[in-house]
């Protein structure tokens, strides 16, 4: 059984930061590709970041340079570090686990999904 557990989230004022983690249990992370999705009120769920089972990194434009996706192997775990948060940061942060050939943004290929954990970012 594949679990997800995100940690981390809260409330914090605009510019910053916070760093979400998510647990994995049941698969070696090394052996797939994580990512993290937000969803904020009113609005689909997006693509936030991606680290790849062979370590590699993508992270969507509007974080690009304030967001970082890490993993630690030994402790099967993924992080999304944020820094200089904005209110438009706010929603509620998934991690997910895709373990198909090829890595994807697109969240329909992702087959466990942790329960997400809210980041509130005020001005």
């Amino acid at each position: 059984q594949v679990q997800l557990v995100e940690s981390g989230g809260g409330w914090v004022k605009s510019g910053g930061s916070l760093r979400l983690s998510c647990a994995c249990s049941g698969r070696a992370i090394a052996d797939d590709h994580m990512a993290w999705f937000r969803q904020a009120p009113g609005k689909e769920r997006e693509f936030v970041a991606i680290i790849t089972r062979t370590g590699h990194t993508f992270t969507e434009d509007s974080v690009k340079g304030r967001f970082t996706v890490s993993r630690d192997i030994a402790a099967n775990t993924v992080y999304l570090q944020m820094n200089d948060l904005e209110p438009g940061d706010t929603a509620v942060y998934y991690c997910a686990l895709d373990s198909s050939v090829f890595a994807a943004v697109y969240e329909n290929v992702y087959d466990y999904w942790g329960n997400g954990t809210q980041v509130t970012v005020s001005s």
